[in-house]
């Protein structure tokens, strides 16, 4: 179980950032160990002016995002994370002038690494747009574990 603590810093950690917050990244809700925030269709965001499709580099942040949010619901509080790889499959054009959903699930945690996988779509996960394969670096866990 998540801690309420954590559940009520989501919306920060989802937005609060700089860049987070200048791309309009919005914390959407927690289901289970799945988290999803959303960004909003904006004419600055959008990738190619003749399509009106959001830019691939901001499918990249939202998924990389959401996949550190998953982090820190499996670790159950906010610790410093650093991401290590991220491999995002690109499986279709965003629909154009249409906001983004990303979801994300923290599937295994080890001493020092977390293993996530996320979704971007408009309507659900089942038709995404990108999904991508993550791993993070738990830095603080060696020093939490040394301190046991």
């Amino acid at each position: 179980m998540t801690s309420s603590t954590l559940v009520s810093l989501l919306p920060q950690l989802a937005s609060g950032a700089a860049h987070t917050h200048a791309l309009g990244f919005a914390y959407e809700g927690l289901e289970g160990d799945r988290v999803r925030i959303r960004v909003p269709w904006r004419e600055d965001l959008v990738g190619d002016p003749d399509t009106g499709v959001l830019a691939g580099g901001l499918v990249t942040a939202l998924l990389d995002h959401v996949g550190g949010l998953a982090v820190w619901i499996a670790l159950d509080q906010f610790e410093p994370i650093a991401t290590l790889d991220l491999r995002v499959d690109y499986m279709r054009a965003a629909e154009p002038r249409r906001a983004l959903i990303a979801e994300a699930r923290c599937y295994r945690l080890t001493h020092s690494i977390a293993f996530v996988r996320a979704w971007a779509f408009e309507d659900g996960p089942d038709n995404p747009v990108a999904a991508a394969q993550a791993t993070y670096v738990l830095s603080s866990r060696d020093k939490r574990e040394a301190s046991k």
